[in-house]
């Protein structure tokens, strides 16, 4: 995951350091009321947020496709999946907040560029078998992603991931399952699911990101445990588990180089381009422009029903004290 490629400040050092590591060696959970130190608190604000942010700003490229989903079933399947996105970025925001940032900081931090959401979702969604293709490939590299990070060390986060994958598993197999019905249908169904495959195939394996050895804290990630995996170890899974799916629909992975090696049993691939990833994170994607738009729109269109909600809670907590007052 990229957001390992994010610098933040020095670790700490001494006996209390020593003590966590300890813990985290011996396989224990980290809880919210537990001595850490601040690079681990910072890497997981990082990381869980950045993974918040894009569970939400990811509803949007499928959101547009639920009026245009081909039947009712359909369109319910979409609804439901994009309903579970929105749990996911709550679920993760609530983990966010026991390290003591909250979700209207990071929010802001997000809108004004101080944080980042998948690369994936700043590519449009064309046709019909773009939603396919985002619920086989981008479901699928996400659930690569997220299964190990069941085990991260961090108590809250782990136990998010387990309900987050539960749900994504789902998602894959409708996705997959619309791009079988188009790969199986009319030719011009079957070239619009190739033209998707061809077009989200690069991007999916970028949201891996780049090799760890371009990566600032990836290897202390691993050592606390934030960090399960590699990415190149995660890329590596996706390809060989998704190759075979490809080829069971009769469709092709637009790579020339693509080849089963006998002697390691994994698959060879061309790499992705990386200035194409690093160009979409500075904010040069076809869509970034309309999510991040979207997004604002959405934060200050829902700033009445904020401010209603704190003032309800401001109400009941001037009640609850008076109550109490009241029976001294």
């Amino acid at each position: 995951m990229y957001a390992q490629m994010v610098k933040s400040e020095n670790i700490d050092t001494g006996p209390e350091l020593d003590s966590f590591q300890a813990r985290i060696d011996a396989g224990e959970k980290i809880e919210p009321k537990d001595w850490m130190p601040a690079g681990y608190r910072k890497t997981l604000i990082r990381q869980i947020s950045q993974h918040a942010h894009s569970e939400i700003v990811g509803q949007l490229p499928e959101g547009n496709w639920i009026t245009r989903a081909p039947t009712l079933e359909r369109k319910a399947i979409l609804l439901a999946k994009v309903q579970d996105e929105a749990g996911h970025g709550l679920y993760l925001y609530c983990a966010a907040e026991t390290l003591g940032v909250s979700r209207d900081e990071l929010t802001e931090m997000l809108l004004d560029g101080r944080m980042k959401y998948s690369s994936i979702f700043n590519y449009p969604t064309l046709t019909w078998a773009d939603i396919g293709a985002i619920g086989w490939l981008v479901d699928g590299a996400a659930i690569m992603n997220q299964v190990p990070l069941q085990r991260t060390s961090y108590g809250p986060y782990a136990r998010a991931m387990v309900r987050i994958c539960k749900e994504e598993s789902f998602h894959q197999r409708q996705g997959y399952d619309i791009m079988m019905k188009m790969a199986q249908g009319s030719e011009a169904q079957k070239r619009m699911a190739q033209d998707a495959l061809d077009r989200y195939w690069y991007p999916s394996l970028m949201m891996f990101g780049p090799s760890d050895k371009e990566s600032v804290h990836s290897s202390q990630s691993m050592k606390w445990r934030i960090k399960i995996n590699s990415n190149d170890e995660l890329r590596q899974k996706f390809v060989d588990q998704t190759v075979p799916q490809a080829e069971y629909l009769g469709l092709t992975v637009p790579d020339e180089n693509l080849r089963l090696n006998s002697e390691t049993g994994h698959y060879e691939f061309t790499e992705p381009d990386w200035t194409e990833f690093f160009e979409v994170l500075k904010g040069n994607g076809p869509c970034n422009t309309e999510r991040l738009n979207a997004r604002n729109k959405a934060w200050d269109d829902g700033k009445w029903v904020r401010d209603g909600m704190l003032e309800h809670a401001r109400k009941k907590a001037a009640r609850v004290a008076a109550s109490k007052a009241a029976a001294e």
